[in-house]
């Protein structure tokens, strides 16, 4: 390792991990592989607190503490630990009566967004939140726009915040497989859990006037919006060319990411986006939404939707693809994407780890 670290016993809170095939997963999978790489022999101060699903997912030398129901009353001894990084925000294990510091990661304030939940309890929602900066020592959001966002509305007063940012997930040693059912025919591409803050209901109207296919893949959350989809696709006389996966494998999305002819992601709500980069990392016309903190993370390497009008889509999905093909830029979109590193997101947290008292 290059840096030296004079590392403190951290516990990384990774509870969310109980949910395989979700951006979460990957963030603390991520990020827990990248840190014990960066300290080596020092992974001993490092602990994961996991549930029993997740066991042994950092490899067998790593340091767990299984995480049980029962620690929402009795939490879990904190004596061992200098420090609790809380990797989600609306975990329910958070040490507000133990003399630990904490350190709380911040991935967005979605619950504003996708217009579903009432005034009081998005006035809940921000209410636990508050209570959990209170007690926290060092705030970390994963872009500028939640940080924005943050400061907007709940109360950080003079505690201290950063934005470390995600890095890309692509594991490119490894040969891509085709999936069971390869599709032939060129191809749109998106990833998420279908639930309305993705927007994904705009979708089918790109397949107009064209050839296209367009897959889906990702936890099917809502069956109502799923729904909404297909009656989408059914006025449009598109349905017989709409895929939805499911959830899928890391081989798999990397062979849909790999050999789609774009990347489309609408979404109204994104903390991140942690697709977008996965795209550009194999050089694809990404084309986005200009909400929330897409445009920080697709940057001038992607095109945009100013809006979701049928006629609008089509034209920005033809002209990026005209622009695409003319200039060639999939090595500066590839470049765009290395900038997000997991490495160096290791780096700004053990930094900020040894920063704490």
């Amino acid at each position: 390792m290059n840096e030296q670290f004079m590392l403190k016993r951290v516990l990384i809170d990774c509870e969310r991990m109980r949910h395989p095939h979700t951006g979460l997963y990957h963030y603390c999978l991520q990020l827990g592989n990248s840190i014990l790489k960066k300290i080596g022999e020092e992974k001993g101060k490092i602990a994961f607190y996991l549930p029993t699903s997740a066991e042994h997912v950092f490899g067998e030398n790593a340091n767990y503490i299984s995480q049980h129901f029962i620690h929402k009353l009795f939490f879990p001894d904190t004596k061992s630990v200098d420090i609790w990084h809380c990797t989600y925000q609306g975990s329910k294990y958070f040490p507000f009566n133990k003399k630990v510091s904490v350190v709380l990661t911040i991935h967005d304030l979605n619950f504003l967004y996708d217009g579903n939940r009432s005034d009081s309890r998005i006035k809940k929602y921000l209410n636990k939140l508050q209570q959990k900066i209170d007690r926290a020592d060092h705030i970390v959001a994963i872009s500028h726009y939640v940080l924005d966002d943050l400061r907007t509305h709940l109360e950080l007063g003079n505690k201290p915040a950063s934005v470390i940012y995600n890095g890309c997930n692509i594991d490119s040693s490894q040969v891509i497989a085709p999936p069971a059912e390869p599709v032939s025919e060129p191809f749109l591409f998106t990833i998420g859990t279908i639930v309305g803050k993705k927007n994904f209901h705009v979708l089918p109207a790109l397949l107009k006037d064209n050839a296209f296919k367009l897959v889906i893949a990702g936890i099917d959350s809502s069956q109502e919006y799923k729904k909404k989809i297909i009656r989408e696709a059914q006025k449009l006389n598109v349905l017989d060319r709409l895929i939805f996966t499911g959830p899928i494998s890391e081989n798999d999305k990397k062979w849909y990411l790999s050999n789609c002819t774009a990347f489309v992601f609408p979404s109204i709500a994104e903390g991140f986006g942690l697709p977008v980069i996965e795209a550009m990392y194999y050089g694809k016309p990404v084309i986005l939404s200009r909400c929330t903190s897409l445009p920080e993370i697709g940057g001038d390497c992607a095109y945009y939707f100013d809006h979701f009008e049928p006629e609008h889509m089509r034209n920005v999905l033809n002209a990026s693809l005209e622009h695409y093909n003319k200039t060639k830029p999939r090595e500066k979109i590839r470049e765009r994407a290395g900038f997000f590193s997991w490495e160096r997101a290791a780096s700004e947290y053990l930094a900020l780890y040894e920063s704490l008292a």
